[in-house]
């Protein structure tokens, strides 16, 4: 006899020890049933998940009496046993030193898969991995490492307010094609790396510490040093020494303001100086399949965390600079200078020279950030992703040589006249702008070298496979391109080699 739909109660009761019962039959059979082998934050949050993705969500709990009202509603929350029984593919979403807690479980997760989700408290090494000892205990299930790189609140959240990879490895591939359908459903990008022994490297991803970002912060860090001394030398321990003038109240933000633009050009230069001289070890080699040596390969995979760093002290002298007026002593100093054209009768202090200097000064600083602006925001993965390589390139090459030029004129203009005034050497030291313009102004005239049409075509033969020592010779296509494809007819390759 078929059961009364109507006599069902609205709101389902929580049966005995914490427990709550599912209704399957609203949802489509061939879903899996899954299970979570544990009751915290990530667990929560994984449910809130997979229930919204539409999947039945079975957790299993020491004591589910305790934990049932944390979760929601959609969920069944059971000991661990019925949830181990009930689920298709489970989630240990425990500590890995309670995984041997787990054992009594095995015969019910036979055949099944588990997904391992756990991390290490500091970065393993030698070995093995917890998802290796998992499938040490779990012989008879299949085992497969996921989940471990995407944080609860992602989760919580959902996969566009957080990263969207799910780094995933096994030695069933038929357990990881069902991780992954569960990943693209919850809105996941899986990305496979193997066999179950490439789980040490992803259980190591979460524990690193910025690891591309040491070389540009130590750079920056040692730049600011360098110049906050120098500046400090110059423009505070000179006129003390000399003079006996206490200036040390400039040390907070004076000299500060100096460094900043120092570094950020300096910063800024180092960004593109590695693809010059790839460039020129490409052209002195006469092939682009010899590899660089490996500081410079390091030196090209950070040109973006250094371009960060510059823009970052760009964005800090402008903030600097706008908070020059608001001190004391720039007040002071404006009424000082007043009372002293007063008192000498000098009726107008307009300076032609100095007013245009500071204004085409100031016009070009503007643009030399807003460019910079422009490098940072398509840098961030998100805008890069709806441009296409070109843009792309015009926009972190073209355009950020145009932001170097910007930046560099910025500095000369600063600098205008000053260079060659023998006051400024201070301590017989140069001014701060002479030795921050050797670097752009090399970088520069580096660029417009390879910009010659010889040394331009030479190169790009050489990137199109044109290899000196081989005897590869061809023409590059010059008219025959059609719609922006290459005719690759005009290609002629002779190889000469000998056996």
């Amino acid at each position: 006899m078929m059961p009364d739909d109507m006599s069902r109660p609205l709101i389902r009761e929580r049966g005995d020890g914490g427990a709550r019962h599912l209704e399957a039959s609203v949802s489509d059979p061939s879903t899996p049933v899954i299970g979570i082998l544990g009751t915290g934050d990530f667990s929560r949050s994984l449910a809130r998940r997979l229930v919204a993705s539409g999947y039945q969500v079975v957790v299993g709990s020491r004591t589910p009496k305790r934990f049932v009202a944390l979760f929601p509603e959609d969920v069944e929350v059971t000991t661990q046993l019925e949830a181990a029984n009930q689920a298709d593919l489970v989630f240990v979403a425990v500590y890995p030193e309670h995984h041997s807690t787990l054992v009594e479980l095995k015969p019910a997760l036979v055949g099944k898969v588990l997904v391992d989700v756990s991390n290490s408290l500091c970065i393993n090494q030698n070995g093995p991995s917890n998802a290796e000892l998992l499938a040490d205990y779990f012989p008879e299930s299949s085992v497969v490492k996921g989940f471990n790189t995407i944080s609860a609140w992602t989760l919580q959240m959902g996969p566009r307010d957080g990263g969207r990879q799910v780094f995933l490895c096994g030695n069933s591939q038929k357990a990881k094609n069902t991780v992954k359908s569960v990943c693209h459903r919850m809105g996941f990008i899986p990305v496979d790396m193997g066999l179950l022994s490439s789980s040490l490297e992803i259980e190591n991803m979460p524990l690193h510490l910025f690891p591309s970002w040491r070389f540009p912060v130590f750079c920056t860090s040692f730049l600011f040093v360098f110049f906050y001394l120098y500046n400090f030398l110059r423009d505070v321990l000179q006129p003390f020494v000399t003079e006996g003038k206490k200036v040390f109240y400039k040390m907070p933000i004076e000299i500060v303001n100096v460094t900043l633009p120092s570094v950020a050009l300096v910063m800024l230069a180092l960004v593109y100086l590695p693809g010059l001289l790839a460039a020129f070890a490409q052209l002195r080699s006469g092939t682009k399949y010899n590899r660089f040596p490996g500081w410079l390969d390091r030196w090209l995979t950070t040109r973006k965390q250094l371009g960060l760093c510059s823009f970052m002290c760009a964005v800090l002298h402008t903030v600097y600079s706008l908070c020059l007026p608001l001190r004391k002593s720039a007040r002071f100093k404006l009424i000082a200078a007043a009372y002293k054209q007063v008192k000498s009768g000098v009726e107008d202090p307009w300076v032609d020279e100095e007013v245009w200097r500071m204004e085409l000064y100031l016009s070009v600083g503007i643009m030399a950030l807003g460019l910079l602006s422009l490098l940072a925001v398509t840098s961030l993965p998100s805008v890069a992703n709806t441009i296409n390589w070109r843009e792309f390139s015009f926009i972190q090459s073209t355009l950020g040589y145009c932001a170097l030029f910007m930046a560099t004129a910025h500095t000369l203009l600063y600098g205008w006249n000053r260079a060659f005034d023998l006051k400024q050497y201070r301590f017989n030291m140069p001014p701060t702008f002479v030795l921050v313009l050797v670097l752009p102004f090399a970088v520069l005239l580096g660029r417009l070298a390879l910009c010659v049409p010889c040394v331009a075509g030479r190169l790009r033969k050489i990137r199109r496979g044109w290899e000196r020592s081989r005897h590869v010779c061809f023409t590059l296509p010059a008219e025959d391109c059609r719609n922006g494809l290459e005719n690759v007819s005009n290609v002629l390759l002779m190889f000469f080699t000998t056996r």
